[in-house]
């Protein structure tokens, strides 16, 4: 039986915590003694852990400038000091601090990086590290680098200037069984207008995620006399200034936060249309819980959305990463219903192509393969 390490900085409430719990509750228990060990004791994911995956962390806190104190101690330091453990296999499942922590493994342990995000230059690359050197020696000692997408790999293999033999595309795990369950729940927090087009998003309320170019869109296309709604579920930084924009554009009616919710799925499947409007993603998440439960999708282009839509918008609607873009997708479905209705028979179609059957066992083979 194989000795798997998983390691990640926590457990909030991110995408690629979410789909590590997937992914670790899901690998054969019979072949892997699986570990997973977080930085920190804090997120939202640990509940969702299956008893039979061993937990541990470092620190029981968050504390704020972490990152700049570990990069003050070499990589094998830090791998001695906080990881400790010998393993058959240690996988850093994201980019970046937890990365250079990894890469100093003293011992005779294959070494796993995910990579989730578009990292275009090399102020993104030395993220976590000491520069952007360190970074590309870094990750040149792993055995194998994992990419969300297509998009993410030839991006990074751009900017690190890795020659690409050790890295592999292995899409996201999702429990679509549970999230089809799930989103047949009832909603009773929310009345959605039968007599207009509801819309929703679901990610973490930040300048990454574009809801401020969302909001503004909004504003146009009501001004317009395109009625619709948009309810944004999630949390973040940036939720005081979207409220500002909402209260001063009288828009409290049309645009709704509706703060983090355990279960997005049975709000996202009452919709019309689920919308990412983010500047970067890696491998979408909540886009592909929406082409799941059914729901169709315009998605500025970012890595992943043309993997997931179709390179010719055959399974929903990519388009330019731009404010005009999202204006134009959506304006182009709030005008055509017969589309809009279309795109939700494609959105099930292409859901079932990101079973958890299949990308759990692209996992397995890869970690046999080491």
């Amino acid at each position: 039986m194989k000795r798997i390490l998983f390691v990640i900085p926590n457990l909030m409430h991110g995408g690629a915590e979410k789909v590590l719990i997937n992914l670790v509750n899901n690998l054969d228990e019979n072949k892997y003694d699986i570990t997973l060990q977080t930085i920190f004791d804090v997120g939202v994911n640990k509940q969702y852990l299956n008893k039979n995956i061993k937990y541990k962390y470092v620190f029981k806190k968050l504390f704020r400038g972490s990152t700049t104190i570990f990069k003050l101690f070499s990589t094998k330091f830090l791998y001695k000091y906080l990881i400790k453990d010998e393993y058959d296999i240690v996988i850093s499942y994201l980019e970046g601090p937890t990365a250079r922590i990894i890469s100093g493994c003293p011992y005779n342990s294959k070494i796993v990086n995910w990579i989730h995000t578009e990292i275009k230059d090399e102020q993104q690359l030395s993220l976590g590290f000491r520069n952007s050197d360190e970074a590309k020696r870094s990750y040149g000692k792993f055995n194998k680098i994992v990419c969300v997408s297509d998009t993410v790999k030839q991006i990074f293999l751009e900017t690190s200037g890795l020659n690409g033999t050790n890295m592999d595309v292995l899409y996201n795990t999702n429990e679509t069984e549970q999230i089809l369950e799930k989103s047949k729940e009832n909603v009773d927090d929310v009345v959605f207008d039968k007599n207009t087009i509801n819309i929703c998003s679901v990610g973490k309320i930040t300048k990454v995620k574009g809801y401020d170019r969302l909001v503004r869109v909004h504003k146009k296309l009501i001004d317009e006399g395109l009625n619709h709604h948009i309810y944004i579920l999630g949390i973040g930084e940036d939720e005081d200034k979207i409220n500002k924009y909402i209260e001063e554009n009288n828009l409290q009616g049309t645009y709704t936060l509706l703060g983090f919710r355990d279960n997005p799925y049975k709000y996202v499947e009452k919709c019309d249309l689920f919308v990412c409007s983010s500047l970067r993603e890696g491998f979408s998440t909540a886009v592909t819980e929406s082409l799941i439960v059914g729901t169709p999708v315009v998605s500025t282009l970012c890595s992943g959305a043309q993997e997931l839509l179709g390179y010719n918008n055959e399974y929903g609607l990519v388009v330019e990463n731009s404010e005009e873009g999202i204006y134009e997708g959506i304006k182009k479905l709030l005008e055509d219903r017969e589309l809009l209705t279309y795109y939700r028979k494609k959105a099930t179609e292409r859901g079932s192509l990101f079973s958890k059957e299949k990308t759990v066992k692209a996992v397995e083979n890869m970690i046999d393969s080491l």
